[in-house]
């Protein structure tokens, strides 16, 4: 049976598309790029949920009520999936992957905390790898811990 993981889309940029002032969050943009991927349809790929958050989060004004809000996530879906990927900004993310092992006590299962500083509609950008890798490590790691 082939892997399942749990994919949180908190903001950053890495699912960003190009506008004329910038980079800049637009539905359905995440989902269509990594539909896109070649290497997600690999049969070595493990299968796995995106969820988008409602309200996409630039992570300099991250919370602690957001750190929950991920943490509760990660909870309310542990028993369905292997492991777990949070995609995030850049700007916070050591900060939310130092807090989350303290929420999640008792973890058994790897919780990738990634993002990039090239969204995916650049040719060349670091988002493609840290997707492809993250999905690999989230679904085949014995590493049960959080990990940015």
């Amino acid at each position: 049976m082939k892997k399942q993981v749990y994919i949180a889309y908190t903001g950053g940029t890495i699912g960003m598309s190009k506008t004329p002032d910038g980079y800049a969050p637009a539905p359905g943009y995440l989902k269509t790029q990594m539909s896109l991927m070649p290497e997600l349809r690999d049969a070595a790929m493990p299968d796995y949920t995106l969820h988008k958050y409602d309200v996409l989060l630039d992570s300099s004004n991250m919370m602690p009520d957001d750190w929950f809000r991920i943490a509760r996530d990660i909870a309310d879906n542990y028993e369905k999936y292997d492991g777990f990927i949070v995609l995030h900004g850049t700007d916070t993310m050591a900060y939310t992957a130092s807090v989350l092992p303290f929420m999640l006590r008792g973890l058994g299962k790897p919780v990738i905390i990634t993002g990039s500083q090239i969204p995916l509609c650049e040719i060349r950008n670091d988002a493609r790898e840290n997707l492809i890798t993250g999905l690999i490590i989230a679904a085949n790691s014995k590493i049960p811990e959080v990990c940015l």
